[in-house]
């Protein structure tokens, strides 16, 4: 599966076991954490998928915030606190580097965008200079929409040879504009980027260079077709009617 390349920005996370001292509470008592140990990440783009309350968010943000990036999100220079809302599984994870180190790296988080959108603005208004915002495409995000926002962040501030955590970037994403950031995702993979992606999106997981974590009882590598999403979707798809009549019933 091309797990080895010592190249790529982040190579694995394991959980800290000998620092744990009860699986009781919350996050530690969650299946997914309880039986994860090591997780290889593709040097390209590693998806993490599982229904809601699986802990794929919450194992995403604690990778991220492992590697030094805000709980909220943002770049590595995004240092403001709206609400400390994230656990501290982040404290339990260690992070495991290639010899390289990124260019650039992103946070993308659908639930505190505003809060990020909202940070430029301010620092923008507080200091002389170049702007902020304009590495962003120059528009405030307050003025787009979310789905014009997050395209404007893939667009604009993924420029290559970035590590770019993103966490359900599909929640304002129309199927067309998922489209557009398999596109984006592809450009920005040959030019030297790798993306770790938290996803419900069958649209997006299709991207095919890259590996499947699906979390069910456990943390486990599956292939597209035998996702849980891929399955619902295309059964859905292939018998709308008789699923919406025992949806009814």
């Amino acid at each position: 599966m091309g797990l080895e390349n010592i190249n790529q920005y982040i190579r694995s996370a394991e959980l800290r076991n000998d620092k744990i001292t009860s699986f009781d509470r919350y996050p530690f008592c969650l299946p997914m954490v309880k039986s994860l140990k090591e997780m290889k990440f593709h040097p390209n783009v590693t998806f993490i998928v599982g229904e809601n309350g699986s802990g794929k968010s919450t194992i995403l943000e604690a990778i991220a915030v492992a590697y030094g990036f805000n709980p909220e999100g943002g770049t590595k220079n995004f240092n403001f606190s709206t609400a400390s809302t994230h656990s501290d599984l982040y404290d339990f994870i260690r992070i495991v580097k290639g010899v390289k180190r990124p260019r650039n790296g992103f946070f993308l988080r659908a639930e505190s965008l505003y809060n990020v959108a909202s940070n430029i603005d301010k620092l923008d208004k507080e200091f002389s200079g170049p702007k902020i915002i304009d590495s962003y495409g120059g528009r405030s995000l307050h003025e787009q929409s979310h789905g014009e926002s997050f395209l404007a962040i893939f667009m604009n501030k993924f420029t290559g040879n970035g590590l770019y955590i993103l966490d359900e970037p599909e929640a304002a994403l129309s199927p067309t504009r998922q489209m557009t950031m398999i596109s984006r995702m592809h450009e920005l993979v040959e030019k030297g980027s790798q993306f770790l992606i938290a996803t419900h999106s069958p649209i997006i997981m299709a991207y095919p260079n890259s590996i499947i974590y699906e979390i069910k009882e456990e943390l486990k590598v599956v292939k597209y077709e035998e996702t849980e999403h891929y399955q619902v979707t295309k059964a859905f798809l292939n018998n709308t009617q008789k699923m919406i009549d025992i949806l009814l019933d």
